[in-house]
């Protein structure tokens, strides 16, 4: 009975290792697939927002409005475009750009490529708005798009961030690196801390007798793991890194909000957008439909979009790649 239990075990458990590698074989083969073939070229999309808004005001106006009163008004509106683009050229110009973060900060990517266009047509006295909306992630991968922001901070163009829902952790070291923070009332904003955590699996595969054996090269290779023992020593060591991150977290926006409380702000905990203008984590209550219509009635503001078509492969790849993340965000910090 106990070889047959065996037997089955040990074909169940090459049926789970034949399916497993499978599926890995196939991932890489789509992400080689993808390497090889050539990448869509992406373009940088500008839209007038001052158009947008006043299409919406037209489609009102054309209903409310006598038909002669709406035909003279439009007459005026394209009068008026005509002057603004004569004058453009004279004009500060203000850039609108979006960031929706996720665990592992994807839009990186495309905020480089909006960044690096502003910057090659930005002209003195233009500015920046970055619409923000993100509840944090990887430390590393958030780290680099709040570097990417300070590449406008380095080219003396005004950033303001601007946070309707969310940002916290991560979300929030990106806001900090803006010049200015706008939240609107009821958004999270700060969370100035660091988490990691993980499932152990180590007491149900010993109560199965299995062993799991992981070897490594230098003390701290891994502090702690998944399926096997966790030792003091490696939880020590792992409350110690993340400590050195929060720190890193805390300078980073102390040097850039030098007014702020970093004992009653850098606790971990997100606030009301009310109560982070108290605290200093934010400069002003509004919401980002208030600040850029207060931008177009100075100017031209144009908004900044990377778009690139993700080719099949590709699509397969970010899926693959969403799923494996969702079950190993937990052993990197996030912040």
């Amino acid at each position: 009975m106990t070889n047959d239990y065996v037997s089955l075990y040990a074909l169940f458990l090459a049926q789970a290792v034949t399916v497993v590698v499978a599926i890995l074989a196939i991932v890489a083969g789509v992400a080689l697939l993808s390497r090889r073939k050539t990448r869509n070229a992406g373009h940088v999309a500008v839209t007038e927002v001052n158009r947008q808004l006043e299409a919406g005001g037209d489609a009102i106006d054309a209903v409310r409005l006598p038909k002669e009163a709406h035909k003279a008004l439009l007459k005026q509106r394209k009068a008026e475009r005509k002057a603004r683009q004569q004058q453009a050229e004279a004009e500060p110009c203000t850039y609108l750009i979006d960031f929706k973060g996720d665990i592992r900060a994807s839009a990186v990517e495309t905020l480089r490529e909006e960044i690096s266009a502003i910057l090659q047509a930005a002209r003195p006295g233009d500015a920046v708005l970055l619409r923000l909306e993100s509840a944090g992630g990887m430390v590393n991968r958030y780290g680099l798009a709040a570097a990417q922001l300070l590449r406008l901070r380095d080219a003396k163009l005004p950033l303001t961030a601007m946070v309707d829902t969310v940002a916290a952790s991560g979300g929030y070291l990106m806001a900090a690196a803006a010049d200015r923070i706008v939240a609107s009332p009821f958004a999270l904003v700060g969370s100035i801390g660091v988490i990691a955590q993980m499932p152990n699996f180590h007491r149900w595969l010993q109560a199965r007798d299995i062993d799991w054996e992981q070897f490594t090269a230098g003390q701290f290779k891994r502090t702690v793991t998944v399926f096997g023992e966790n030792t003091e020593a490696g939880r020590a060591k792992l409350r110690e890194e993340l400590e050195e991150i929060h720190v890193r977290f805390r300078d980073f926006v102390q040097e850039r909000r030098t007014e702020l409380d970093m004992e009653k702000a850098a606790t971990g905990e997100a606030w009301l957008g009310s109560e982070a203008l108290e605290l200093g984590l934010v400069d002003e209550l509004a919401t980002s439909d208030d600040i850029i219509r207060s931008a177009c009635q100075r100017g031209r503001v144009l908004r900044v979009s990377y778009q690139r078509k993700l080719s099949l492969p590709e699509r397969v790849r970010v899926s693959a790649q969403s799923a494996w993340d969702g079950f190993w965000q937990a052993r990197s910090p996030l912040g």
